[in-house]
């Protein structure tokens, strides 16, 4: 499989939690397109994940589907052996990108159960995931975990997502911490923060045709972002190109939100 802007990720075992669909599917493709061989995780969505593999596999990459709720620790434990075991190595190359909002609810009336469930998938399943890959991790002796963020952890996000926006906010701190921990480990640690990205079953589910119009509006390049936007900085992030970057979160927003 041709090597993506001479980026060479040849023989590095990636896991890309929640990869059946829209930036997670993109960025599965992406990796495997610099050489990694891709482990595909879905919960639900297994046609989206076997597509995924079947794109890969067609420009002759390497790549497996793997079911597995990463809200459950057993689940996840099940992915990561299996992950290791179908590639013969342990995994160098770990995107959290499983995540989603569930539903929008003020806080006036928010349950505990939709909170639970935010933060399970959002924030849980990245330390989770992260503390179960972390062993073979420093067997390598280094890696890279991509960590998913949203621009709703610096702005509060829409209406009804004060919750979601905390939970992204947390994997930021997090991200930060664990760089702190990982120090000298050769292991880096960092963050992706979309804007709009279109294209997503998230924007397709939370984001009526009137909002995405009034933020597309507002973006100062004058689009949504695609996908692939946010895959090719993870590739970068998950490159040697990216050797010196650690606990950093990158905006990726058409300058919709800038530092």
């Amino acid at each position: 499989m041709s090597q993506i802007q001479g980026i060479n990720l040849q023989g590095t075992v990636a896991l890309v939690t929640g990869a059946s669909g829209g930036i997670g599917k993109a960025t599965a493709i992406a990796l495997a397109a610099a050489g990694a061989k891709v482990a595909v995780n879905y919960n639900r969505n297994e046609a989206g994940a076997r597509e995924a593999v079947e794109t890969i596999r067609a420009a002759g990459g390497q790549a497996e589907a793997f079911q597995a709720d990463v809200t459950s620790l057993a689940d996840i434990e099940r992915l990561v052996s299996a992950t290791e075991a179908a590639f013969g190595a342990p995994i160098g190359i770990l995107v959290n990108n499983a995540g989603d909002m569930i539903r929008r609810e003020a806080n006036a009336v928010i349950s505990e159960e939709l909170y639970d469930r935010v933060m399970d998938l959002n924030l849980k399943s990245t330390v989770f995931v992260t503390k179960a890959v972390l062993p073979g991790m420093k067997r390598l002796g280094g890696g890279a975990i991509i960590n998913m963020s949203s621009l709703a952890a610096v702005n509060g996000g829409g209406p009804g997502s004060s919750v979601y926006a905390a939970s992204k906010a947390a994997v930021v701190a997090y991200s930060k911490g664990l760089a702190k921990e990982l120090a000298g480990t050769g292991i880096r640690v960092n963050c992706v923060s979309p804007g709009f990205i279109g294209g997503t079953s998230f924007h397709a589910t939370h984001t009526s045709e009137a909002a995405r119009a009034a933020t597309v509006g507002s973006i100062p390049l004058g689009r949504e972002g695609k996908p692939e936007d946010v895959a090719n900085v993870i590739l970068f992030l998950a490159s040697p190109l990216a050797g010196y970057l650690h606990g950093e979160t990158i905006e990726i927003n058409g300058g919709l939100y800038m530092r």
